[in-house]
């Protein structure tokens, strides 16, 4: 019996991106990993979702992927704004506390999680290229992809969960190579994610 997987696709129609690569790589996580044996739901935060159901799949899910646009440096508004609600209103069932105590007030913060066990993975898409993330000098100074989402796997420690490798599509802009994306994707998720 294969994981439960919940693909949360992040994009949002803005400027000149119209949220269609992250569509089509949302499509290949589900097309490989239901082929792969795992059971797999969906939620796409620009078409609206339930904030307790969206615990609920946080709860009942082994592993949570993420796909979205880096934008700015970061996630994606409405995305940004999905995991504040989901995981502020999932206090009791996705985290316990901050992990301190009142004996202890400076210690153990961040370690009140309550998802043991769980993973997650981020999928992004870049209009940098790849170089500009890994070359020393370069704009993020060979920091790589995960350094500057930082926060967004700080968010997910916070819950307890564990990070698979992440897997980027760079210089989609400029550059696109879509059936490379593709291609790379599946082998990354059979790697990651494989069959049971």
């Amino acid at each position: 019996m294969g994981l439960k997987i919940l693909l949360v696709n992040g994009s949002h129609p803005f400027g000149h991106s119209q949220g269609k690569l992250s569509e089509t790589l949302q499509g290949v996580a589900n097309e490989t990993l239901t082929g792969l044996g795992h059971t797999v739901h969906e939620t796409i935060v620009t078409k609206g979702y339930v904030i307790e159901e969206e615990i609920e799949k946080f709860a009942s899910s082994d592993v949570v992927l993420y796909q979205f646009p880096g934008w700015w440096m970061g996630l994606p508004w409405p995305l940004k704004k999905y995991i504040d609600e989901v995981f502020t209103v999932g206090f009791g069932k996705l985290f316990a506390s901050d992990g301190r105590s009142r004996t202890s007030p400076t210690k153990n913060y961040g370690k009140g999680g309550l998802l043991h066990g769980k993973s997650y993975m981020l999928s992004t898409t870049w209009n940098a290229p790849f170089e500009a993330f890994h070359e020393f000098g370069n704009f993020f100074d060979g920091r790589g992809v995960d350094n500057v989402l930082y926060p967004v796997h700080k968010a997910h420690e916070f819950l307890a969960m564990t990070s698979l490798p992440s897997f980027t599509a760079n210089d989609v802009i400029k550059n696109p190579q879509v059936e490379s994306y593709i291609s790379a994707y599946k082998l990354h998720l059979q790697k990651v994610l494989p069959a049971y």
